[in-house]
């Protein structure tokens, strides 16, 4: 059945958006007559209205409704605008819908989507009451529900978003395409509408471009401490100048456009160059900023701390020279509480101190030894009187001690008294034996330099030919590792000895050449680590034992037996026979021990011990080739011959013809003129001044029969 509607002069129009623009949608004139209805939505808006009363609203809707009661038809009470609702508004509603034969009550917002279906779907039921009954839900939960939902579906079309959108440079057309039918987009839509979802594209967006920019900025930042420290690293062209001045001045350096790039526009990240993936150049505008500013000053004090460390170091280096509390040989420990003060420690840590005191003190020993060496020339008389390759005594050494102990120079090394003691022998040994290799000027000595000069300027035929020649096999033909075996101080003693006649950069000289020699003195149990014939990182040529008694005969039998037994099995390439010297040291002072024993009977029991461990046995040394000392340097030497041949027989040493043999290939020529140059190590004129002038003569060439140092 059609019910009657009148509506004089009423307009009806369908709005899709918001109230207030019903202009801008299609308007008709409603209709006078019969319609057909089925149920009827009575709209009570509970918000607080402006010159409106809610009492009169009520009385309105209370009338309208005995009218609509008469339609037979169902009707159900909406509230309206319940997100600004008032609650007496809505609790006299509810109490009006209760009173009219429990009318169904809607609470609902259209502003806020909440409860509009849930009151259409109330009417459904309510005229077709074969559906189901719609469960009335109230506002603030309906509202909760609702916020859950959207919340959920946000988060997921959030989730959708950035893992489509990586560029802030996307466009939301060419991205809503792409997310139309992912069902995440199309919930939040239906929810939330296309506006909304357009929103948080943008922000995903901007956010993008935001993280873009801020690492752009942590790079240029990254890279403006370099770009100050390479164009203005001075503290005096920039200390007194202001921010402005300071970088004009960066604007006229030559490498300004290395570092940095000036925009037209401003400011930089507002500007294309922040998608300029090409350019790591600075914008010269982000000086401007805080950041910036802060590095620049960070930059200045970074120059003035550097400046006053350098003090620091200068004023301890001074503090160094004109103590009289550093003498060569002080430990840091002793002179610290005289060279330090507060300011000191404020700058720098002490190991800076200590590094500067350590060169400092090499350069005050350096000097002292050098000083020692000159006093030692000056009292060359105390040394005559000693034997060929002799040793000074103990009685000789007092003599020595007490001549030079009122020199200054020799309280100078007050500290390092074993040095001393190992310049006066080195310097015994000069004395015998006066060659380059012996000069205590080592590098500087005349006539190591005189063979440099001719060998630079001179390349005889035969010398041309060798330099092309392979080079040996083995990379330590020149080096010779040489264990000393013996008991009761017998190996630290030798190695002592042989080390004073060694150079200073322990070298040993064989048949006119010269050989890195390495001592391993082992006196214990050969069969632990510590006193093992080979380690890593030595690895023997041969061994000379020592004995100089029965039992020191047996410890060297014994080791020698354990360390064969030890290397049998091995893998490497230690050998299992070293070359081994068995040597009787002379004892001081005597032939015979407490035990009775003679030297004779040592020399016999020493040979047989020989034969059995087929090695090569010497005589005791004599005593007027050898006073003093345990095994002459003859007898030293003869041992590390017998190594070298050992090594070249195993094609260790690669053979290389000698001078001589270089020499035999030249053409006997006639010197046309000799000259004789007598220079001393160590004076003012070098041997570079005297013998170039000569050596550069177009004439001059080399004598094949004069010598190394003929020309």
């Amino acid at each position: 059945a059609a019910t009657k509607l009148a509506s004089a002069e009423k307009l009806m129009y369908f709005c899709t958006d918001q109230l207030g623009l019903e202009q801008d949608f299609e308007q008709k004139q409603m209709p006078d007559g019969k319609l057909p209805v089925d149920g009827f939505l009575l709209c009570v808006d509970v918000s607080r209205g402006m010159n409106r009363n809610f009492d009169d609203q009520l009385k309105f809707v209370s009338n309208l409704y005995n009218q609509l009661a008469k339609t037979k038809k169902p009707s159900v009470v909406v509230l309206t605008k319940c997100d600004e609702g008032v609650e007496r508004y809505i609790r006299d509603a509810h109490a009006f819908a209760l009173g009219k034969k429990n009318l169904q009550v809607v609470e609902t917002s259209a502003r806020s989507n909440v409860n509009v279906d849930l009151a259409f779907g109330t009417l459904v039921q309510l005229v077709d009451r074969s559906r189901g009954k719609a469960k009335i839900i109230p506002y603030f939960e309906a509202l909760k529900q609702q916020s859950q939902q959207i919340a959920a579906a946000k988060d997921k079309y959030e989730w959708l978003v950035g893992r489509i959108v990586k560029s802030h440079n996307e466009s939301w057309p060419n991205v809503s395409r792409k997310m139309q039918t992912a069902p995440e987009y199309q919930d939040y839509v239906y929810l939330e509408g296309t506006q909304k979802a357009k929103k948080l594209f943008l922000q995903h967006v901007q956010r993008l471009k935001q993280e873009h920019i801020e690492r752009r900025r942590k790079m240029y930042l990254a890279l403006l401490p370099q770009a100050l420290d390479a164009l203005v690293p001075d503290l005096d062209e920039i200390d007194h100048l202001s921010r402005a001045k300071a970088e004009k001045l960066l604007e006229t350096k030559p490498d300004f456009h290395k570092w940095f790039v000036v925009l037209e526009e401003t400011p930089w990240d507002a500007t294309s160059h922040v998608d300029d993936a090409d350019s790591e150049r600075i914008p010269f505008d982000l000086l401007e900023t805080p950041a910036a500013e802060q590095l620049y000053e960070a930059h200045l004090e970074k120059l003035r701390n550097e400046r006053k460390r350098a003090e620091m170091r200068r004023a301890f280096r001074e503090n160094l020279e004109s103590s009289p509390f550093v003498t060569p040989g002080k430990p840091w420990e002793e002179a610290r509480s005289f060279i330090m003060n507060e300011d000191f420690y404020l700058w720098l840590e002490e190991p800076v101190y200590m590094d500067i005191y350590g060169k400092h003190q090499k350069q005050l020993i350096d000097k002292a030894k050098e000083d020692f060496q000159e006093l030692l020339l000056e009292y060359s008389e105390l040394f005559y009187e000693l034997e060929l390759d002799a040793k000074p005594s103990k009685e000789k050494m007092g003599v020595i001690q007490e001549v030079l102990g009122e020199e200054q120079r020799f309280k100078a090394l007050q500290k390092l008294q074993a040095e001393r003691d190992a310049l006066i022998l080195k310097h015994i040994h000069f004395v015998y034996h006066p060659t380059k290799e012996t000069c205590p000027s080592c590098a500087a000595c005349v006539d190591a330099r005189v063979e440099q000069l001719l060998g630079s300027r001179f390349a005889r035929p035969a010398e041309r030919h060798l330099k092309n020649l392979p080079a040996p096999p083995d990379a330590n033909a020149d080096r010779i590792n040489l264990v000393i075996l013996g008991k009761d101080g017998l190996a630290r003693e030798l190695a002592n000895e042989i080390r004073a006649l060694c150079t200073s950069d322990d070298r040993f000289v064989i048949e006119g050449k010269m050989y890195e020699l390495s001592l391993r003195p082992i006196e214990g149990n050969v069969r632990l680590p510590v006193n093992a014939f080979q380690t890593p990182a030595f690895q023997p040529h041969g061994c000379l034992c020592l004995y100089n008694s029965k039992e020191s005969l047996s410890y060297v039998v014994e080791s020698i037996e354990k360390s064969r037994e030890s290397s049998a099995g091995r893998r490497d390439n230690h050998p299992a026979h070293l070359p081994l010297t068995l040597a009787l040291v002379n004892k001081r002072g005597g032939g015979g021990d407490g035990g009775g024993e003679t030297l004779q009977s040592l020399v016999q029991q020493g040979q047989q011990i020989a034969g059995k461990l087929q090695c090569v046995f010497l005589d005791p040394a004599t005593a007027g080739l050898g006073y003093g000392r345990n095994i002459n340097e003859k007898q030293i030497g003869q041992v590390l011959k017998g190594l070298l041949d050992s090594k070249r027989n195993l094609n260790l040493v690669g053979s290389t013809p000698t001078f001589k043999e270089v020499t035999s290939v030249t053409t006997s020529v006639d010197a046309d003129l000799r000259i004789v140059a007598c220079l001393m190590c160590g004076d003012p004129v070098s041997a570079d001044e005297v013998l170039l002038p000569i050596l550069q003569a177009p004439a001059c060439r080399p004598s094949p029969g004069g010598g190394a140092g003929a020309v």
